[in-house]
């Protein structure tokens, strides 16, 4: 199960991997216009840890990941 969100120019993909019965691990790559050199998981997979999450809450706690990690890349929005 996949999702793409855009958010500050870049798109999160959110991806979910079953685990067991309405239960999955997420993971989430994030894709821009620039990546900065200093970004080492630029275009990369990333595991959410914490999980397996039901499929509403995996698809939530990634997109909020993303967010986090694209305001770190990006620094502060106005």
């Amino acid at each position: 199960m996949q999702r793409t969100v855009k958010y500050r120019g870049c798109e999160i993909h959110v991806e979910l991997v079953p685990t067991s019965e309405d239960m999955f691990d997420t993971w989430f790559r994030i894709e821009g216009p620039a990546h900065d050199r200093g970004v080492a998981a630029a275009g990369q997979r990333i595991k959410v840890r914490g999980g397996p999450f039901s499929s509403r809450w995996a698809y939530f706690v990634a997109e909020i990941a993303g967010q986090a990690s694209i305001d770190v890349i990006l620094g502060p929005g106005e």
